[in-house]
């Protein structure tokens, strides 16, 4: 049984796919056709409304502007989703973090949206591993030592002070992508290889040994945000990445399903 706290994103969720389900045009208007064509059960299926409401979450938060490519939020959503599906996550657990690291360092590729008030919280920069890349990150990997980027979900979990300081430990989901990050100590701290001062030296951001860092003077704003098992998925250019946590069936087909959405909000 999916639990009740979940209702709240999910309700809003199926508000919204009734809303596109449910319109018509009006049939007074004589420049349009009430007919039902092939074209508008294709507009009104399922996945086409999953897809409306990451575009209306994306525009209201102000994505593009910020320069989040929309295909890379979707993906973030859809696990995101998958995991409050999957009680991996706790009831006050509205907040992503999305590193897309299919950008360069110089640019900030990291974004903190909270998408309970559809606000996005903090875009910055985010250091990659040295084994991945230069400015560009182009190699992953989940071995250790190979001080590579891991791309895949994440859940983060409690914050400690180590040889960075302050700093918040990660847990891997996606396996034989990200599963050993605890082993391979992946965490995210701050570095001073990270911010405006070094892009202007070197033209890029230094690099981590596979942690995705941060700026000093945002660490604890980061860590204040995203602690304590919030969602952070880090995309990059891979097309080996897989990840359960991407599949979209069961969110496209509960806003067709009022049992499934009645259940996910807790009213049955």
């Amino acid at each position: 049984m999916v639990k009740k706290h979940f209702g709240w994103i999910l309700c809003a969720f199926l508000l919204f796919s009734v809303t596109i389900i449910s319109w018509r045009p009006e049939s007074n208007s004589p420049l349009v056709s009430t007919k039902t064509t092939d074209s508008d059960k294709t507009v009104s299926a399922p996945k086409s409304v999953f897809e409306q409401y990451v575009t209306a979450l994306y525009q209201t938060a102000n994505l593009e502007q910020a320069g989040l490519n929309l295909s890379v939020f979707q993906k973030a959503i859809t696990g995101y989703l998958n995991l409050k599906l999957a009680n991996k996550l706790p009831q006050n657990s509205s907040v992503i973090t999305v590193v897309d690291l299919s950008k360069p360092s110089h640019e900030k590729r990291m974004w903190i949206i909270d998408v309970l008030s559809k606000q996005l919280l903090l875009n910055t920069w985010v250091a990659h591993g040295q084994g991945s890349g230069d400015d560009l990150a182009t190699q992953f990997s989940d071995i250790n030592d190979s001080h590579q980027s891991s791309l895949g979900f994440y859940l983060t979990d409690n914050v400690y002070m180590g040889k960075h300081g302050r700093s918040l430990r990660l847990d891997g989901l996606d396996e034989g992508f990200n599963s050993t990050a605890r082993a391979r100590d992946i965490v995210l701290h701050s570095a001073p290889y990270v911010g405006q001062k070094t892009i202007n030296e070197m033209g890029r951001l230094g690099h981590s040994f596979g942690c995705p860092a941060v700026a000093p003077e945002v660490r604890d704003e980061v860590i204040d945000a995203i602690k304590g098992k919030t969602v952070l998925f880090i995309s990059g250019n891979d097309s080996n990445y897989t990840s359960k946590y991407l599949d979209e069936s069961d969110l496209a087909n509960f806003a067709a399903d009022t049992t499934l959405a009645s259940t996910i909000a807790g009213t049955r």
